[in-house]
């Protein structure tokens, strides 16, 4: 009996793969010190290819289906043994099975920030990230690039080297592009077709195909993203000099509406005192700048502020232009 099973072991009648588990790539059939036999099965399930190899050379290759392997079947294999018409039986030749199966929600992302030249900014750091998918197609390429005369090569494996090429190759393309961070930032889509039109011939390289990438987030580091913050609001409120104008003027209609408020601005309601009396000695409590000390100057922000308010009462037409005119020329004189 044990005689019977040693034979048994020495040749391979059935040759196929389970593919137990979830992320080889690639998987070598156990020959140990096995043969194969004429007319041995070959079976390969859909999303599997099957690959002979012979002292290291590509022989026959198997799409999905059963097989029985003859010299017809095995016609590279047949020419590199030297077989002629008899099919020497059993014979040694590697075989290796490939998953086709596409790999879904692969993530690739910067582990730290790029530098790039942005046309508004100038030099940033940028990060993005997102999720890519692939499927193995040409077992040769993959075969004699990637996973060569392994047991087992898997995903994880690989998965360092595709994303580390996606990185290069977003890096290159902002820098060929010109588009501007906030362009591209909100345009993800686009931004993630055109990043997969440029990888894809460098997964072709590995014997890949290249099925879809996805640009979930493009960002700036958090010091970079504060000054973009800044810089978003204030083109939301427009020209700031205008709405700080704006607000000072719609100040004094509302004080006058409220003796007290008027009396905070340092004007009040007396007997025979009109309002356009009560206006201007708002306009002049509004825009009076607060000495510095005991002297007679202010600084040039007080009057940059001043102005300011003056200018916004300008267009509210409650001050002439010749008035404002005037208390400029006086408050740039209180700077010298």
């Amino acid at each position: 009996m044990a005689l019977m099973d040693f034979i048994k072991k020495q040749f391979i009648d059935v040759l196929q793969w389970a593919e137990e588990g979830n992320g080889t790539l690639a998987w070598r059939f156990p020959m140990a010190e096995m043969e194969i036999q004429n007319g041995a099965s070959l079976t390969v399930r859909d999303s599997q290819v099957a690959m002979f190899v012979n002292e290291g050379t590509v022989a026959d290759v198997f799409q999905p289906g059963m097989y029985k392997l003859t010299t017809q079947t095995l016609p590279v294999l047949t020419y590199l043994k030297n077989w002629d018409k008899l099919f020497e039986s059993p014979f040694k030749s590697d075989v290796y099975f490939f998953s086709t199966r596409t790999q879904l929600d692969q993530k690739w992302g910067t582990p730290n920030p790029i530098t790039i030249r942005d046309k508004e900014f100038g030099i940033v750091r940028m990060r993005a990230f997102g999720i890519y998918s692939y499927h193995l197609v040409d077992p040769k390429t993959f075969y004699q690039k990637i996973s060569g005369t392994r047991d087992i090569y898997t995903r994880d494996e690989l998965e360092g080297q595709l994303r580390n090429t996606l990185v290069a190759g977003m890096t290159d393309l902002f820098g060929e592009s010109g588009v501007s961070f906030i362009d591209m930032a909100g345009n993800q889509d686009e931004f993630g077709q055109a990043m997969m039109f440029k990888m894809k011939p460098l997964f072709a390289e590995y014997g890949l195909v290249l099925d879809s990438l996805v640009v979930q987030n493009v960002s700036l580091p958090e010091e970079l993203q504060k000054v973009l913050d800044q810089k978003i609001g204030m083109n939301m409120i427009g020209d700031l000099q205008r709405y700080t104008q704006y607000q000072v003027a719609n100040s004094i209609p509302d004080a006058a509406k409220n003796e007290g408020g008027l009396a905070a601005m340092g004007v009040g309601l007396g007997a025979g005192v009109g309002f356009g009396q009560v206006v201007g000695q708002a306009i002049a409590a509004a825009t009076q700048p607060a000495a510095v000390g005991t002297g007679s100057t202010v600084s040039a922000d007080e009057v940059v502020a001043t102005l300011e308010k003056l200018h916004g009462l300008v267009e509210k037409g409650i001050l002439s232009q010749a008035e404002f005119d005037t208390k400029k020329a006086e408050l740039l004189k209180k700077l010298t």
